[in-house]
């Protein structure tokens, strides 16, 4: 059983705001003490952290919910409720976050201690202390905790390698890598030996080093699912180098071009911006019959792919993974290409604070109000259902002003236009009242 996961879908929870407190000043000897009712604290953001390692995302096959602290109320004395601390989870380098309802991508994390914040507290309510004024020197009124943001997110790893072997499965992609790094994969005479990516830290004669990924073999029809499809076509995205492994041999009954052409098509239709990458060919196998006559053939048709006389010819580098033969001259040609080539970012990642745009825009009401089969007003909105949620309902002057801000948001206007009269059912969530006129 494969113990590597590199795609899956959580639920993450901010913590909420503490609650205000109404309270005012008891102390004996002094009159008219006033209000004294502290904030409630901020609730904990929950924060993805980089952990250099870790190498999946196993961590989250059995725990898929994660909720930060909630803040603490408000005291008496003017005192204010402590805040939450934030929740750190770890994830490994090279996790894409994407947020599942909007589907926009929040962070790309790939450096190691790099933190995101992917669902911010909320405010810690205010107490009496806060409403006070020249009108109302003794307000009974305080809000609850703001509530923390809710996100279902879905983690995406995509491993950080500089190079990715690719191929069709059993050319010597394992082979390979076993012999330039440490790296132990597994190795096999059948097809599908590797299941997961392995990764090994290569180095070349001179001293220049580099990752190097071997990745699952490809076979016609992976970019649409086919095989280990998609699976693993996705960690081929952060290679700025591809070695293109092929049986020269053509001991699989298979021809060495025809396998080069079926493999770059799958890359092409699966990414097209993974054809801009530099591609080394990997003649591997040389020491088998047939090999040297297949590569003269070989190198004749990519001839023909060239689009004119002036066009570099496609580097090929013939080697024999089992007698070593040739591969110094791979890792040092590898290494110069690497030097010249730069990252090739996933995704675009905009900055709000960088690009203002200066437009009208009406103002969204933050409201809906429709009607449910027993003839109830429901009335829903996000912006409507927080200002409920931070109302502290124990008070008649908290619930005087719940009022007054549906006034001012139109709502009772736009209900009694709708048909609302007095003494009919309103709903708003779980709760029920009734429509006064």
């Amino acid at each position: 059983m494969s113990m590597f996961l590199d795609q899956v879908t959580i639920s993450v929870k901010a913590g909420a705001g503490g609650n205000g407190m109404v309270a005012f000043r008891r102390e004996k000897y002094v009159p008219d003490g006033g209000p004294a009712g502290g904030d409630g604290g901020n609730g904990g953001n929950i924060i993805f952290v980089v952990d250099e390692g870790l190498r999946t995302l196993m961590d989250f096959r059995f725990t898929r919910r994660f909720k930060a602290e909630d803040g603490e109320k408000g005291m008496s004395k003017g005192m204010h409720g402590r805040g939450a601390g934030d929740t750190y989870i770890k994830v490994p380098q090279g996790t894409t976050v994407k947020d599942m309802d909007s589907g926009l991508v929040l962070g790309d994390l790939v450096l190691d201690g790099q933190e995101l914040v992917v669902a911010k507290g909320g405010r810690g309510g205010r107490g009496n202390i806060r409403f006070a004024s020249a009108r109302n020197p003794a307000p009974e009124i305080a809000e609850n905790g703001e509530p923390g943001q809710e996100r279902h997110i879905e983690l995406e790893l995509k491993v950080l390698a500089d190079v990715g072997l690719v191929g069709f499965p059993s050319v010597g992609k394992s082979t390979i890598l076993s012999i330039v790094s440490k790296a132990r994969p597994k190795i096999g005479a059948y097809h599908f030996t590797t299941l997961v990516p392995n990764l090994g830290m290569v180095q070349a004669e001179d001293g220049r080093s580099f990752v190097m990924a071997d990745l699952p073999g490809l076979i016609e029809g992976a970019s649409q699912g086919i095989g280990l499809g998609t699976q693993f076509l996705r960690h081929i995205e952060r290679t700025r180098v591809i070695l293109h492994v092929i049986d020269m041999s053509g001991s699989e009954g298979r021809d060495p071009y025809e396998d080069y052409v079926a493999i770059n098509k799958e890359l092409e239709t699966y990414n097209l911006r993974l054809m801009e990458r530099p591609q080394l060919i990997v003649a591997n196998k040389m020491d088998m019959p047939e090999s040297e006559e297949n590569l003269k053939k070989f190198k004749e048709q990519l001839k023909a792919l060239k689009k004119d006389e002036f066009e570099d010819d496609i580097p090929v580098f013939p080697i024999s993974a089992i007698s070593h033969k040739g591969t110094n001259n791979l890792l040092s040609a590898t290494a110069d290409v690497l030097e010249v080539t730069p990252e090739f970012p996933l995704y675009e990642l905009v900055d709000e604070d960088e690009t203002v745009m200066y437009k009208h825009t009406p103002e969204e009401k933050g409201y809906e109000i429709s009607r449910d089969s027993d003839a109830a007003w429901v009335l829903s909105g996000e912006k409507l259902e927080k200002l409920f949620k931070m109302t502290n309902f124990e008070t008649d002057e908290s619930v005087m002003r719940f009022a007054r801000q549906l006034r001012a948001m139109g709502i009772d206007e736009e209900m009694r236009e709708m048909g609302a009269k007095d003494g009919d059912l309103v709903r708003i969530m779980k709760y029920e009242f009734e429509f006064v006129e």
